[in-house]
């Protein structure tokens, strides 16, 4: 514990002297009670010229690998942060030092092996550096090449430590002006930090590998790096080496007889897939993490950072794109604010009117004219003026349909994005209306209209059990009693018949799941009958509330 205080100290200072050094003296003062006398005396006058973004942005890159990839993390949050700021943090790049490892030394140390016994070979020289690991190449007893990530020593321990005075500085922030409050910065600082040590987890990074090669087993597009778990931990990940071709390497991608308009089109595809089908997806797509392999299978590598939609966003995001085909605003905005964790809309009909007005911008351009950054820009515009504060991964989906994007544009300047998801909106549309789908909806309204019986009042009940026994007494003078006894019956009947519609869904399903009795094609003549009998009863209800 004390070492912890020790180094938080440590940090702090540091923190203290960046910030002092570009100019944000007041702050300082307001963290330090108003004193502005124990603020440190270095500032750079040359440094603290610049604007306000610009040596935030300085700070940042001065700080270190965490606060680096807070910014970056940040640069695509328009709904939270100024353009001006925005732009700044888009300009930072992660400015990197290989660190002296002795490989063999760790893997025996982490394991407890003989390095001898598992690998043939292991180069002395890291094949990539990145802030949290760096990367070899290395040969398996068997002959296999494969790629060791080591994490770097100490770097969980320092992200840790910065990931601390991160939150002193929103709170800080937040004192210093009503901005940090009224964005929510508190929220998205925990975000970040779920984040990050989800990627600094080399565990995690397995886990995702494994669910990754899960999901794609049978494509004949794509191709999951196999795992070594035996030698997989916390602070190594052991992985199958991929002999691939960056996939913006257009000249060796043609020497290779692939043609690079359809390594485009499929690695888009496998994108859309992994979002639609999965609900699990690579969360940056960017050039040097997609290759090709020479039988022209696209590979995904570099597994840290994984977006992840729950299944009932999901299906929220399902309808949202069938709201989108259709053209239909009004249910577009429903869906999002469904999916939204929060949202103060200031004018629902403004709202509407802007997301009508990037239906009609898209529908009004050629397909292959349409920009999806474009679009994506608008989109977020449209979310931060109507105050929707969205989940993690939408942002996630952002960024990552923009790098995606941009990747495929720079092989294939005529990639039609738009083309890619008609594949999955008619599978939407088809699930969507299968009988199968329509029982389950069915099932599932009945089960929360059950639920909704279960739950009325003991008052109201006690209501329904005097009403019943006609002891029913209401001490004001009630004009038109008669039309209120119709309808108190007319709602009974409609009760009635839902309830037997319930039961009617119920058994038709149990029919549907049975291989019994007579069939029509796959289907079973009786659930087929009690599917029509289920659609009558709807209609019969549905007539009698509009008709009241």
């Amino acid at each position: 514990m004390f070492d912890k205080q020790q180094r938080k100290l440590k940090r702090s200072a540091r923190l203290i002297s960046v910030l002092s050094k570009y100019g944000f003296k007041d702050m300082l003062a307001r963290m330090n009670g108003g004193n502005k006398a124990e603020a440190p005396e270095n500032t750079d006058e040359a440094v603290s010229r610049g604007t306000v973004y610009e040596r935030i942005r300085l700070v940042l890159e001065e700080l270190g690998p965490t606060f680096v990839k807070l910014g970056q993390t940040f640069s695509n949050r328009e709904d939270l942060l100024p353009p001006e700021l925005i732009r700044e943090l888009q300009k930072l790049q992660d400015k990197v030092e290989t660190v002296e490892m002795n490989v063999e030394e760790i893997l025996e140390n982490e394991f407890n092996i003989s390095v001898r016994d598992y690998f043939a070979d292991i180069h002395k020289q890291p094949l990539a550096t990145a802030s949290i690991a760096q990367v070899y190449k290395a040969v398996l007893i068997d002959g296999t090449d494969v790629i060791l990530k080591i994490k770097k020593p100490d770097v969980q321990t320092l992200i840790e430590d910065d990931l601390l005075l991160i939150k002193d500085l929103e709170k800080l922030v937040s004192s210093y002006s009503e901005i940090g409050e009224k964005l929510n910065l508190k929220q998205a600082i925990s975000t970040f930090e779920k984040s990050l040590l989800e990627e600094v987890s080399l565990i995690n990074e397995k886990e995702n590998i494994l669910q990754f090669r899960r999901n794609f087993k049978n494509s004949k597009e794509t191709y999951v790096p196999k795992v070594y778990e035996e030698l997989c931990n916390n602070n190594i990940l052991c992985m199958e080496f991929i002999d691939g071709i960056k996939i913006t390497d257009t000249a060796t991608l043609l020497k290779y007889h692939l043609d690079p308009i359809p390594v485009s089109e499929a690695g888009l595809r496998l994108f859309v897939s992994q979002i639609l089908d999965y609900g699990f997806f690579h969360a940056d797509p960017h050039a040097g993490n997609i290759l090709v392999k020479k039988d022209g299978k696209v590979v995904f590598i570099d597994f840290g950072a994984v977006g992840k939609i729950p299944p009932n966003d999901k299906e929220i995001l399902e309808n949202l794109i069938v709201s989108f085909v259709a053209k239909n605003p009004h249910k577009i905005v429903r869906h999002l604010k469904k999916m939204a964790v929060s949202y103060q809309i200031p004018d629902e009909k403004r709202f509407e009117a802007d997301v009508e007005d990037i239906l009609n911008f898209v529908h009004s351009t050629s397909l292959k004219e349409i920009n999806p950054q474009a679009i994506i820009n608008k989109m977020k515009d449209v979310l931060k003026d109507n105050r929707l504060y969205m989940p993690d991964y939408f942002y996630l989906l952002f960024k990552g349909i923009g790098l995606i994007e941009g990747v495929g544009r720079t092989i294939n300047p005529d990639l039609d994005v738009v083309k890619s998801l008609h594949p999955y909106t008619r599978k939407i549309f088809a699930r969507k209306i299968s009988p199968k789908n329509l029982m389950k909806t069915g099932m599932d309204r009945m089960m929360m209209f059950t639920d909704n019986v279960d739950e009325i009042p003991k008052e109201l009940r006690s209501v329904l059990q005097k009403l019943d026994e006609n002891k029913f007494t209401v001490s004001s003078e009630i004009k038109n009693i008669e039309k209120t006894n119709q309808l108190i019956k007319s709602s009974i009947v409609s009760l009635i018949l839902a309830m037997v519609l319930g039961a009617n869904i119920i058994a038709t399903a149990i029919v549907f799941v049975s291989e019994t009795g007579p069939r029509i094609g796959e289907l079973s003549l009786a659930a087929v009958l009690g599917f029509i009998f289920s659609v009558f009863l709807i209609i019969v209800i549905l007539l009698r509330i509009t008709r009241k």
